[in-house]
């Protein structure tokens, strides 16, 4: 168990949604909202293929709603698709927006969301970590989860890439929580393999950076370390197929987004958001670094160099002793921590690197400089135990890229 430590701790705030329905037949839950026309917002069929998106608009139907679909939300959803999302809503004018399916609808209905409220916003207005106007002047929001990873269900955070400058911007702020919370594990049944790894990976890093974010809380501390431990205990076996795991699994990754929601991130999530749609020549050419996979890929170098820090070092050799991994002072411990992650990356299929991954040596050695610019003015960045300037962020990069030890 984590050591007890002395903590000096200032006023904050603990944010989730009002409901949280979880656990088989969750879903049926949607027949209790209360209002007069919802819009459901969706991605790119497979939630229309398995039979979930019928299900979800016949329980709205029988709780009385008029409904109205907005479909096909691709992946990393764009500004554009954010705008096309608020004006379907402004036409409709819902009291309800229901968003079903991973993290891409979710965000996008997020968004959406406040530019159906407040046609005249910015989305750069936007960007500003906890800048969005007061929301639920004409619609409340629930979520309905079929990923295991992104937790969007129950966070503050939403991510909208900007693909003219090939950048993801994560949104931030507690009103777009969402009221009504949906975490019913037979969506997650049907997930492709790939898909289990990557979003598996990304739930671990949510919560291992949670802990150790500069604003961590006992409040956090405990949705953390109880996500760390079933991810690491069900996720290789979630990827082979296991159903109890599968919904282990989705459960461990919405307690992990409960965690990062209020304890905010760190430096991987900084380089993830800035490298998922920047690479463009060779094998990258027709597509991204998926988050999942580059979080996977940036945790355990971004673990040596915040170990660096002693507090960060701790809090990561906590996490070691809570695993039952070997070691007999922080660093052992640590390096035990980044040898499991390299371990699980290995059951995954997750290369340990991005060289390997097959991003281009000269595009990456061409852009890294800029890119560690934009990691570092991430909004994710503010929260890292460690603090990191352009310069130092490109090295750290270069370690992702070619696999070499991160010693500074």
């Amino acid at each position: 168990m984590p050591k007890k430590k002395t903590e000096e701790f200032i006023m904050a705030r603990f944010t989730l949604p009002r409901d949280v329905y979880f656990g088989e037949n969750a879903m049926e839950n949607l027949k209790t909202l209360k209002g007069k026309k919802a819009i459901v917002v969706v991605g790119g069929g497979s939630m229309k293929r398995f039979g979930f998106l019928d299900k979800a608009v016949g329980y709205l139907k029988e709780a009385g709603f008029e409904v109205e679909l907005f479909e096909g939300v691709e992946p990393d959803p764009s500004v554009e698709t954010v705008m096309r999302g608020a004006e379907a809503m402004r036409k409709f004018e819902p009291d309800w927006i229901v968003a079903i399916g991973g993290g891409s609808p979710i965000d996008a209905a997020k968004a959406m969301w406040a530019f159906y409220e407040y046609p005249e916003v910015t989305f750069e207005s936007l960007c500003v970590p906890f800048n969005f106007p007061v929301l639920r002047t004409k619609a409340k929001f629930c979520a309905i989860s079929s990923t295991s990873g992104t937790a969007t269900e129950v966070t503050a955070f939403s991510v909208i890439t900007d693909y003219a400058k090939g950048i993801k911007y994560p949104l931030a702020d507690f009103n777009i929580t969402p009221d009504v919370a949906i975490v019913d594990p037979e969506l997650a049944q049907t997930m492709p393999q790939k898909l289990v790894a990557h979003t598996g990976m990304d739930a671990l890093t949510h919560a291992i950076e949670a802990y150790v974010s500069t604003v961590a809380s006992h409040y956090t501390d405990a949705l953390a370390m109880k996500a760390i431990e079933m991810v690491t205990a069900y996720l290789p076996s979630s990827y082979k197929g296991n159903r109890e795991s599968r919904a282990a699994m989705h459960d461990a990754q919405c307690l992990a987004g409960m965690a990062f929601s209020n304890a905010l991130l760190g430096i991987v999530h900084s380089m993830a958001h800035k490298t998922g749609a920047a690479f463009h020549e060779g094998s990258m050419k027709d597509r991204h670094l998926p988050h999942g996979c580059a979080n996977a890929i940036y945790l355990p170098y971004v673990i040596k160099y915040n170990a660096h820090d002693q507090r960060a070092a701790e809090r990561y050799a906590d996490i070691a002793r809570m695993l039952g991994l070997s070691g007999n002072s922080n660093k052992g411990l640590i390096e035990s921590l980044c040898g499991l992650i390299d371990k699980m990356n290995d059951e995954l299929n997750i290369p340990h690197t991005l060289k390997e991954f097959g991003v281009d040596e000269a595009e990456f050695n061409a852009k890294v400089d800029e890119i560690a610019v934009n990691a570092v003015g991430d909004a994710c960045t503010g929260s890292n135990p460690r603090a990191i300037d352009p310069e130092t962020m490109a090295k750290l990069f270069k370690c992702t890229y070619y696999g070499t030890e991160v010693d500074f």
